[in-house]
């Protein structure tokens, strides 16, 4: 999450979306009063500006936009420019897996995804449950529950997508740096069979028909 009052933005990072990479880009031509809440560098040293903030929510890397209040003003919240990524659903979620493997941090999906096989993870009720409860609609919603995003940049379609968002910021964000890539096949489509293709199809549902992904992409 990045709150910009000299830029006037707010960058939502929903998790395993091309985040970090946005992050970076953005960080490296941060003013000095951004607040950055990320696992970056300036995100890093930059953490100690929210300490004994009172939020409506947790303050972190992956903050919603109603859980900033109190950290930003109604009136910031509802006039800054604000924006996200967002990820075709089955790469995403093949990406999430793959991370949470490698994770040591005790949390139940962590748990889940190191004792349980790709299929396994996504017929698990808890996965599936905050998987179908968290759409990209829910991260830019203001505390009274009204949508406000600006831009939402599609991951696979960022040059295009990121357009409004480099003209209020008046430079380019492209090339995007690369960042937390897993090891994994790139072909996300290879670790799926036509049933848990149809799970993804089903918890997703809203992300899927609202930004136009396919399982087979054009």
């Amino acid at each position: 999450m990045i709150l910009s009052r000299g830029r006037r933005y707010i960058f939502i990072h929903i998790p395993k979306t091309g985040g970090t990479a946005l992050t970076l880009a953005l960080e490296s031509r941060a003013m000095r009063d951004d607040i950055i809440l990320s696992d970056t560098p300036k995100g890093r040293k930059r953490r100690r500006r929210v300490q004994g903030i009172n939020s409506a929510g947790r303050l972190w890397k992956h903050s919603r936009l109603s859980d900033l209040q109190g950290l930003a003003t109604q009136e910031e919240l509802e006039s800054f420019f604000v924006v996200t990524m967002v990820r075709n659903p089955w790469d995403r979620l093949v990406s999430y897996y793959h991370w949470l493997r490698v994770q040591k941090f005790d949390h139940p999906a962590v748990h889940l995804a190191r004792s349980l096989s790709f299929p396994a993870f996504l017929r698990a009720p808890a996965i599936a449950q905050s998987i179908a409860n968290s759409p990209a609609a829910s991260y830019v919603a203001l505390p009274d529950g009204r949508e406000h995003c600006d831009c939402f940049i599609r991951l696979e379609h960022f040059a295009r997508d990121a357009a409004p968002f480099e003209t209020h910021l008046g430079f380019p964000l492209s090339p995007l740096p690369v960042a937390n890539r897993s090891e994994r096949a790139r072909d996300w489509r290879v670790h799926y069979t036509d049933a848990d293709a149809e799970i993804v199809a089903r918890i997703c549902s809203a992300d899927i028909a609202r930004f136009g992904y396919r399982f087979d992409p054009e």
